[in-house]
């Protein structure tokens, strides 16, 4: 990428890099669970995208109002379902899959109010977690899941693998992956599912409708 976003890429996460390069230009982009709205506000200046957001907490709302974001309070659980049909060319879902509480519900909804759906994800299936349960038996607590078990906003905790067969199920196209490792670089070996599975600690899905 180049022209507006230069000289701010090193201050931008590299998982937040990574979703920029799988949006167009100028085009029309919800995130939903925006946060603090650093990954919204990084869309419109690198990519002049239409930015609009949703997020549960009025603290994040109110953070994004002062980045001069057009950003609702809004529970993607429930509030989803208000949009008509492809009224966005994306919609992205970063970091939020795993706090919603019917995620094949949200991604249903995502990919019919939009043309394109990214989601991002910690992956449970990660050695390091696996690992971590089988020598201690107690949830983990890493980098990208930093709460205990009974403080997480996290429901539903998930693998690459089971994020790949829920595209399946709602007949999603992968229009492009990528694995990240702790550091939140891409890991080097581009696939197969299980090796990501295992070394990845986080995953980031590009999806499409299905035919």
């Amino acid at each position: 990428m180049t022209g507006p976003e230069h000289g701010i890429l090193p201050l931008v996460r590299a998982d937040h890099r990574l979703v920029a390069g799988m949006v167009a230009a100028g085009a029309r982009v919800l995130d939903v669970g925006c946060g603090d709205g650093a990954l919204l506000d990084f869309l419109a200046r690198a990519k002049a995208v239409d930015a609009r957001g949703i997020e549960l907490s009025r603290e994040g709302v109110a953070a994004c109002v002062a980045r001069g974001l057009a950003v609702i309070q809004g529970d993607a659980d429930a509030d989803l379902f208000d949009y008509p049909d492809d009224c966005f060319d994306y919609v992205i879902l970063s970091q939020t899959l795993q706090a919603t509480r019917r995620p094949k519900v949200v991604l249903e909804q995502m990919l019919r109010i939009g043309r394109n759906a990214i989601v991002s994800f910690p992956n449970f299936g990660h050695w390091r977690i696996r690992g971590h349960l089988l020598l201690h038996g107690r949830m983990p607590v890493t980098e990208n899941l930093p709460d205990t078990w009974y403080d997480t906003p996290n429901i539903h905790f998930c693998t690459i693998r089971d994020f790949v067969a829920l595209a399946g199920a709602l007949d999603a196209r992968i229009m492009r992956a990528e694995a990240l490792d702790a550091a939140g670089r891409p890991v080097g070996v581009r696939m197969p599912w299980w090796f990501w599975n295992l070394m990845a600690e986080q995953g980031i899905f590009w999806l499409a409708r299905g035919k």
